[in-house]
């Protein structure tokens, strides 16, 4: 079975390159989206908490609690547990 790769910044899945942000030099980076991290650098300067918020709204608005079969406090709650796992949010 094959690993799954998840940005390191808002958790999302990255099934392929085509989601992969980019390093100052334009090569691909699979530890981070696209929407994340661009050039080198992450797009938002936002917290961990700020973060979920976004993340959790992209979610409701793009159908993927429903197919998780989650509700909003469901969803929130695991983000919760996974996002400080995340390389981004590591102290």
């Amino acid at each position: 079975m094959e690993e799954m790769n998840f940005c390191q910044s808002c958790g999302m899945l990255l099934p392929d390159e085509s989601l992969y942000g980019t390093e100052k030099d334009g090569s691909k980076t699979p530890e981070y989206c696209t929407y994340c991290y661009q050039a080198g650098e992450f797009t938002e300067d936002v917290s961990m908490d700020e973060m979920l918020a976004i993340s959790l709204k992209h979610m409701k608005e793009g159908g993927v609690l429903e197919q998780m079969g989650q509700t909003e406090a469901q969803a929130e709650q695991m983000m919760k547990e996974f996002f400080p796992q995340l390389k981004r949010w590591q102290k």
